[in-house]
């Protein structure tokens, strides 16, 4: 599963300076909750950040109607660097069963290795709650005044935050780890990080995933304490 999301920009009359706080400086879960009224399933949180240096939001920052050379370019990027919000959702992804991580049978990687391949893609509930969640950040930003706004395509992009292929059960048939991140078919080998995840975060995953690590390492001292471990 991904970390799904879209993004939206807004210009403000007046200099923010976004560059000059924190990254997330504001996180709201109103969209949480899946709603059937929407006719997909799926929601998401929305934060407010700003993610770029100067040179990484004149690459990438600016709306498509901007030169993209020149004075007007030059001009562009110091009057929007100082006035710019970014709203960016984190979206539910749905595990779908094609969805994998394997070895390549034939591409091998520097060290003659088979090479990681990874199968994905998005089930169309996400496309539609990405699509949403542009809508609400877009209202966010009018209501907030901005005298321009811009959304970036809705599509599978780069992600820090990874979740499933080690999913957490009781069921050794069908999981990977047990509810302490301890591998069923490998004495004492924990696994604990965002592949433990059955379903998406709609938010970012790292604060389960530590909360997740607390609880092994709990069990892993109980267990060495008793003598279990070997």
């Amino acid at each position: 599963m991904w970390d799904n999301g879209s993004e939206s920009y807004g210009l403000f009359e007046h200099q923010l300076n976004e560059f000059k706080g924190i990254q997330v400086t504001r996180l709201i879960q109103d969209y949480y909750a899946a709603d059937p009224r929407r006719g997909f399933y799926g929601g998401g949180a929305i934060d407010a950040r700003f993610d770029f240096y100067p040179a990484g939001f004149a690459l990438d920052g600016l709306p498509d109607d901007i030169p993209k050379w020149g004075l007007g370019y030059k001009q562009a990027v110091g009057e929007y660097f100082t006035r710019t919000m970014t709203l960016l959702s984190h979206a539910t992804s749905l595990p779908l069963e094609k969805n994998s991580i394997s070895l390549d049978p034939t591409l091998k990687d520097d060290w003659g290795l088979p090479a990681t391949r990874i199968t994905f893609d998005l089930h169309p509930d996400d496309m539609a709650t990405m699509k949403w969640l542009v809508e609400r950040e877009r209202e966010i930003l009018e209501a907030a005044g901005a005298k321009k706004i811009w959304s970036f395509p809705i599509e599978v992009t780069t992600s820090r935050h990874l979740m499933g292929t080690c999913r957490m059960g009781t069921n050794p048939g069908k999981s990977v780890v047990d509810s302490f991140g301890n591998a069923h078919d490998v004495p004492n080998l924990f696994i604990v990080d965002g592949s433990n995840f059955v379903t998406s975060a709609r938010q970012q995953p790292t604060a389960t995933i530590q909360a997740l690590a607390y609880r092994a390492a709990d069990h892993i001292a109980r267990k060495a304490r008793a003598g279990d471990l070997g």
